[in-house]
């Protein structure tokens, strides 16, 4: 969804997810490549990088995708018990990539007891050899549930989610659906309830809101929104050229040479498909609102250009990779000030703008609304906390991709979102990428209560880090447009061009991140997409390290960031419940002399009841140096925190340790990272 800061906005509830990425072998790869990265206080400068051909995605045929997807689900018994899933688990298969040098990625959907698993999805990388090279999961607390039957009735869940959407300006009485499922999406898996309540919000647009509740005390535990919001005389691309179909003496806006992507009218509805644009000429509109076609024309234009992006720039054929079209619907409602991506009618819907003046079809838009498809299809992050902002700076990201590479001279390319459709009334652009927080609610950084706000607000961090890696920061002009993209600790990023930053999002997008993906999760997620393209000493490397430090997440390539130097482990690891102690370890080497008195430790862990924990620093020496006592009350979500430890007996060559145990039951977590600053 696309939405607006002057708009009532879509109502998200404030828990931050806590389940990371994890990886194995290309987590234990960055780890060593950060390491050894800041393990000279001045390192030699790094090269561009050259593409590595065998880590690109290759482009799949439709039937050639279908017998890889036919292939897994053949495998998913063998994979499962390979990957060591209990006998109650089953994998569900959902996407496939495959790379040049025959390395298949494959997405995989779960199932416990023949329930589905929200927030169990997975990605398993297996080799040429059909060897197993890593695995990533949306969660890595171990699925086992010990009650199935739930003690509080369907009735009363469906009730109170029904309440939940009425309160959010919800329209109907009862739900849609209600479902058994197991809820893996934060913390110890349980058995819960899925509701699913339609209608419509009170802005117009449709609602599918999703509200998971717990099935033994009926405590709701998560919900998130799903309605994604946000030759041709066109409102805003100028003249173009249409593919249509013609049968008999009528043309269609039936593009046969993408998917048979239709666009239809629906004429102040907000309901059903509409009517197939058909006239009998092939001209469609004037270029103005007073004829119906102009705003099919846009949509229609926008959905050819979105797929033809996808399709030369990434080897995508179509939002599900499936050789499928979508569809567009235009004039939605009566002076709707939006637009949104439905998964469930696999289509895009616009509406007309404030006093139907300004239809929402322009060029970015459509990108934006089809990407939510795409990322729909791919990683599946979820429209609720951090996750959701990435979901949404997606669509941004990739709609601007779009805007650039149709290198139309009605609406050139920029870093601006929604500039020409005027939603706020006033000529500014909806949302701005060099400095999000132009926009007077967007943020420029991440920080640890992002997950609590709008997933449009907390886009920005992401939408920042890709306009700084690939622009740069400081002020410059671009097709006309001034920018001044600042960073959070104050140093200069060097951008890498925006054709490499969209491949690392992409790769990222489609072989590392799933559902409950994080900013940490992210970066971790684009350093292996980076490493594998252009390799981990490179300099697309170190500027992906340097655009997220920009931002506020992880450190800075070769220890900067603000004095000192720094050494930093990202390779996740799980920390069990009421379990043994887990480490994760940093070795420094190439410094004189003993450590520092004031040696900074910055931790970065989700966990759902961070009191559990006790975190220690383990020095060269075995020595402990406790950062974080266990408290029974500290019910509080994660552990992101600097502490100052006085190691100055300690030498500052080594192996320095992370300690981390959880010392009560109910909740599992993750160490995301931890980093080493000698000042």
């Amino acid at each position: 969804m696309l939405s607006s800061t002057s708009r009532r906005r879509t109502s998200h509830i404030s828990h931050r997810r806590t389940a990371t990425v994890a990886l194995a072998g290309v987590a234990a790869l960055i780890a060593a490549a950060v390491q050894s990265g800041a393990a000279s206080a001045a390192p030699a400068k790094p090269q561009a990088g050259k593409v590595n051909s065998a880590h690109v995605a290759v482009k799949l045929t439709p039937s050639q995708r279908a017998e890889l997807i036919r292939h897994a689900d053949a495998q998913k018994a063998a994979t499962a018990r390979s990957i060591g899933l209990g006998a109650k688990e089953k994998l569900v298969v959902h996407d496939v990539v495959k790379d040049a040098d025959g390395t298949v990625h494959t997405r995989y959907e779960r199932t416990y007891a023949g329930l589905p698993v929200l927030g169990g999805d997975l990605i398993v990388d297996t080799a040429r050899s059909g060897a197993t090279k890593s695995v990533i999961k949306a969660t890595n607390a171990s699925l086992k549930v010990a009650d199935l039957t739930p003690a509080v009735s369907k009735a009363s869940v469906e009730k109170q989610a029904v309440q939940r959407a009425k309160a959010l300006g919800g329209s109907k009485s009862a739900a849609d659906s209600v479902r058994r499922v197991i809820w893996a999406g934060s913390g110890k898996p349980v058995l819960a309830y899925e509701t699913v309540v339609g209608g419509l919000q009170d802005d117009g647009t449709p609602n599918q809101l999703h509200v998971v509740t717990d099935a033994a005390t009926g405590k709701k535990l998560f919900e998130y929104q799903g309605i994604k919001t946000g030759i041709g005389n066109t409102q805003y691309s100028g003249q173009v050229t249409l593919t249509t179909t013609q049968s008999g003496s009528n043309y269609t806006l039936n593009d046969g040479a993408r998917g048979n992507h239709k666009t239809y009218n629906l004429n102040r509805g907000t309901s059903g498909t509409g009517t197939l644009f058909s006239q009998t000429n092939d001209t469609w509109g004037n270029g103005t609102t007073s004829n119906a076609a102009t705003a099919g024309a846009d949509a229609h234009y926008g959905a050819a250009v979105t797929w033809d992006f996808y399709k030369n720039v990434f080897g995508r054929s179509g939002i599900k990779n499936n050789g499928v079209g979508a569809y567009s619907r235009v004039h939605y409602g009566n002076a709707y000030v939006n637009a949104f991506w439905d998964d469930s009618c696999f289509c895009m819907t616009y509406g007309d703008g404030s006093g139907n003046a300004d239809p929402l079809t322009s060029l970015d838009v459509a990108g934006h609304e089809m990407s939510h498809g795409v990322t729909a299809n791919t990683a599946g992050l979820n429209y609720s906390g951090e996750s959701g902002g990435l979901n949404e700076a997606t669509s941004d990201i990739m709609g601007t991709g779009v805007e650039f590479y149709a290198n139309n001279s009605s609406d050139v390319g920029d870093y601006l979102i929604g500039e020409k459709i005027d939603i706020n009334g006033d000529g500014t652009p909806l949302r701005y990428m060099d400095k999000p927080s132009k926009d007077g609610a967007s943020k420029d950084s991440w920080y640890s209560g992002i997950g609590s706000i709008d997933v449009h607000y907390s886009s920005g961090p992401a939408n920042h880090f890709f306009y700084l890696l690939s622009e740069g920061s400081g002020t410059k002009v671009i097709n006309g447009v001034t920018y001044n993209s600042p960073t959070a600790d104050g140093l200069p990023v060097t951008g890498i061009g925006r054709d490499k930053a969209l491949q690392i999002w992409y790769r990222a997008l489609t072989t590392k991140w799933t559902s409950t993906t994080n900013y940490a999760g992210a970066r971790t997620g684009t350093l292996a997409a980076a490493g594998e393209l252009y390799g981990t000493t490179s300099a697309e490397y170190k500027a992906v390290q340097d655009a997220w430090a920009g931002v506020a997440v992880g450190a800075r390539s070769g220890g900067g960031g603000g004095g000192g130097t720094s050494y930093e482990n990202t390779s996740p690891v799980s920390i069990p419940d009421n379990g043994p102690a887990v480490t994760s370890n940093i070795t420094v080497s190439g410094r004189s002399g003993n450590a520092p008195s004031n040696l900074s430790v910055s931790v970065d862990i989700t966990h759902t009841w961070r009191g559990d924990l006790v975190i220690d620093l383990v020095g060269p020496s075995g020595t402990s140096y406790r950062l974080k006592n266990f408290s029974s009350s500290d019910s509080a979500d994660n552990v992101s925190e600097t502490y100052t430890v006085n190691a100055s007996s300690e030498s500052a060559n080594g192996t320095w340790k992370l300690k981390v145990q959880d010392q009560a039951a109910q909740d599992v977590g993750t160490i995301n990272s931890w980093k080493l600053t000698f000042p």
